[in-house]
């Protein structure tokens, strides 16, 4: 069994940074592919950033592009989001995930590709 535990939401004003951290236990993940998911009020889960085992592939969805950055350290067990010149639409519960088995690019965007999930953390930007 794995368990997730993110952290470092808050609240920021437009165009501040946040990082986020996901911790995990129970599992090495070293062999594992990570993504970052969020869901804002009254909408469904959208795919926010995924990186492969070794860190080496990173994906991210189009609204994030160039603001976010995904990164791994697997002597750690972690997974981070660093988030950039934050928007009020980047406000949602920030989900950290597990894909157990290997994806393709398009896969890793398919929430329902992914086994563990954390319980989320809030990210709330607004002035």
């Amino acid at each position: 069994q794995v368990q997730l535990v993110e952290s470092g939401g808050g609240l920021m004003q437009p165009g501040g940074s946040l990082r986020l951290s996901c911790a995990a236990s129970g599992r090495t993940l070293s062999s594992y592919s990570m993504g970052w998911f969020r869901q804002a009020p009254g909408k469904e889960r959208e795919f926010v950033s995924a990186i492969s085992w070794s860190g080496g592939i990173t994906y991210y969805a189009d609204s994030v592009k160039g603001r976010f950055t995904i990164s791994r350290d697997n002597a750690k067990n972690t997974v981070s989001l660093r988030m950039n010149s934050l928007k009020p639409e980047d406000t949602a519960v920030y989900y950290c995930a597990v894909a157990s088995n290997s994806y393709s690019a398009y896969g890793l965007r398919d929430e329902y590709n992914y086994d563990y999930w954390g319980q989320g953390t809030q990210v709330t930007v607004s002035s």
